[in-house]
């Protein structure tokens, strides 16, 4: 994957996150993410460095999402 369809993805990803959390009111915990520092902005970082960004995120996404799909009560009929 080129760098920048990495950055796409970054963006795309980011875009995600932020339509996640105004659906659920959820805040998606992602201090992983976060210390990495390189944003989709970051179009000065390198390659690798927004493949671990993008790795990172999508982590952070998915385990929050798992988690709620989790907690959720199944319906029962009566």
């Amino acid at each position: 994957m080129k760098k920048q369809e990495l950055i796409h993805l970054h963006g795309l990803l980011a875009q995600v996150q932020t339509h996640y959390e105004t659906d659920t009111g959820n805040d998606v915990d992602n201090s992983g993410y976060a210390s990495l520092g390189v944003e989709p902005t970051s179009i000065h970082k390198s390659k690798t460095e927004h493949k671990e960004a993008v790795a990172a995120l999508a982590h952070c996404l998915t385990d929050e999402m798992t988690e709620k799909k989790a907690e959720r009560t199944p319906a029962t009929a009566d």
